[in-house]
């Protein structure tokens, strides 16, 4: 039986072994499409996948677990395994990875308890969920017929506290179900992240997650293991070889030749995981947002990142950059010609039948009635909107109307006609409104466009979406709210009898008949559509907003089915085309200036 150990350097076999890692998310991409990345992965050369478990998706709802289609985290491995690449997993409770709310499930937030410590209400969470996810990784380690070298602890704490009573208690409710391959921490390579974040007093192997500058970072981390009496391999555990982007800035770009340069002075002294090796998608509600003092950021649907391979999976310029570097330096490594798929497109499909939200909610959501607002998390939802609306008297000519610490973006209506739409720092301003009945409709749909995944933020009141604390008139708050979630996890109830009112949230189905066998992958047009989710055949693909830079949604072609498919589009503004495109190429829009 194999065997993987940490020395002075990694050992395979009690041999010396160089980890060369990519990171591939199998939750990002198609199950169909996963061979292909992890195929392409071993053609650059290397012989190691790596990859995080996010908690919020394998149980979203509190005590269900799914492990199916997107989610088969052990036929991802095994896949990896017959291609001959061995694994490093991360299956802490808490990512980043620029994921809605770091992979926490947003049901902890009633919860009451502190995320990321020692709080035993905390951990007892943690370890239910372990009990379940674990044993299917603790088979497949190593030295039990798997590929897994090493499994992660924590991600990043050093970033965040410096409690290593909860990261000691995080490793042992690991190894009491049963993985015994060596632990790892990882953060950045300085002296406070190392220090606080790390476990090195345990014998926990500390790596380190930069982009650049490997010389210095990795003398950082020398240094600190100096201070330990420690002798162990160099790893940068997060190579970032791009960023990601967020709507309303500039697509992040690195030079491919500059990237093979760094990525060899890395080599030169140590192993290395690239992040990411092939980025994918957030697909559904679950792009994160980075934290802001004044507000938060949201990160756009695809998760391109600049990767070595492009969305779509296909090699991009730094994947022939780097594996021409490689052959130079190590020319015995098992090279190959990468796997390149197809795109297609397809024009003028015709819309067949729109719908306004109202028209059709009492079909999409089972309604309940509290006087003062719930939030999202109240009402057991996780992601995607809420409708709330109420009855507003008519007290004078014109009524000043504010919404209290609603989160994250808002659309006010009254009696059917949108009078305001704010975002988080316009959220509280005036909205000054002029009522044409002495008692009106009121209406506010509230969108979480994405929980922080990083920082201080991660149990801040902020996390919490919603309509807060409500909507005051003139000096008092209003109540007696009807509220209608909407996650908008099943739109095969929406009904399509009701009448369109431009101008107001709705629905579009678009139609159209694919004949052949083997689709192929394409990109959704949303360039001439406002803000809002897709649907492919009942799929969620992402958001889309017109403001960019992206302007496209990833298609993956195996979404797509032979006969009739329909796209669905969920749309907020009012901004819509009679026609929709597939396109064989993504779509951006160019935007000036630096990303914050």
């Amino acid at each position: 039986m194999k065997s993987f150990t940490i020395g002075e350097e990694f050992y395979l076999d009690n041999r010396p072994f160089k980890i060369l890692s990519g990171a591939i998310h199998y939750f990002r991409i198609s199950p169909d499409d996963w061979y292909h990345s992890l195929y392409n992965l071993k053609a650059l050369g290397f012989n190691t996948v790596e990859t995080y478990v996010p908690w919020n998706m394998h149980e979203s709802q509190e005590g269900v677990y799914d492990f199916e289609g997107i989610l088969d985290v052990e036929k991802f491995l095994s896949i990896a395994q017959d291609l001959g690449l061995y694994a490093i997993v991360r299956p802490t409770p808490y990512i980043c990875a620029e994921w809605e709310f770091g992979g926490l499930p947003a049901w902890l937030l009633e919860k009451q308890v502190k995320i990321r410590s020692d709080d035993p209400d905390f951990l007892t969470y943690v370890e239910r969920y372990y009990k379940v996810l674990l044993p299917k990784l603790a088979k497949r380690q190593l030295e039990q017929g798997g590929n897994i070298l090493m499994f992660q602890v924590e991600n990043e704490y050093g970033s965040y506290g410096e409690n290593k009573n909860y990261l000691r208690q995080l490793k042992q409710l690991m190894e009491a179900q049963g993985l015994t391959a060596p632990f790892f921490t990882s953060d950045g390579a300085w002296q406070a992240t190392m220090r606080a974040g790390s476990l090195i007093e345990d014998d926990v192997l500390v790596t380190g997650n930069f982009g650049s500058k490997g010389k210095i970072n990795f003398s950082n981390m020398k240094a600190f293991f100096q201070q330990h009496d420690k002798k162990w391999p160099l790893m940068c555990m997060e190579f970032w070889d791009g960023w990601f982007n967020r709507w309303k800035e500039p697509v992040i770009r690195r030079d491919p030749e500059e990237l093979a340069d760094s990525v060899m002075e890395v080599l030169a002294e140590g192993s290395i995981n690239l992040y990411m090796f092939h980025g994918g998608t957030n697909f559904g509600f679950m792009n994160g947002a980075s934290a802001r003092r004044d507000k938060d950021l949201p990160q756009v649907t695809s998760y391109d990142y600049d990767a070595i391979l492009d969305e779509a999976g296909n090699p991009s310029p730094k994947f022939y950059a780097l594996q021409n570097r490689l052959k130079e330096a190590f020319p015995d490594l098992d090279y190959r010609e990468p796997l390149i798929k197809e795109t297609m497109a397809i024009e003028a499909i015709p819309l067949k039948r729109k719908v306004t939200l109202k028209g059709t909610i009492e079909s999409l959501s089972r309604p309940s009635t509290h006087f003062y607002p719930k939030s999202m998390e109240e009402l057991g939802q996780a992601t995607g909107y809420i409708f709330y609306s109420t009855q507003l008297p008519r007290d004078k000519e014109e009524e000043r109307l504010r919404v209290i610490d609603a989160r994250d973006r808002i659309q006010v209506f009254v009696d059917n006609q949108k009078v305001a739409t704010q975002y988080q720092e316009e959220i509280g301003g005036d909205i000054m409104v002029k009522q044409q009945t002495e008692l009106s409709q009121l209406d506010i749909l509230v969108e979480n466009m994405g929980r922080v995944t990083y920082g201080h933020k991660l149990e801040a009141p902020t996390q919490r979406k919603g309509l807060g604390r409500g909507l005051m008139a003139d000096l008092h708050f209003v109540g007696d709210w009807e509220h209608y979630p909407l996650p908008l996890e099943n739109i095969d109830a929406i009904t399509y009898e009701a009448e369109w009112q431009e101008g107001l949230p709705s629905f579009y189905e678009f139609e159209f008949e694919f004949e052949c066998q083997n689709p192929q992958d394409t990109y959704l047009d949303m360039s001439q559509f406002g803000k809002g989710v897709a649907f492919i055949n009942g799929y969620n693909l992402g958001r889309f907003w017109q403001v960019g830079p992206t302007l496209s949604l990833y298609l993956p072609g195996s979404f797509i089915e032979k006969g009739i498919n329909k796209i669905t589009i969920f749309e907020t503004e009012g901004i819509y085309q009679q026609g929709l495109s597939l396109k064989n190429h993504p779509i951006y829009k160019e935007i000036e200036g630096e990303n914050l």
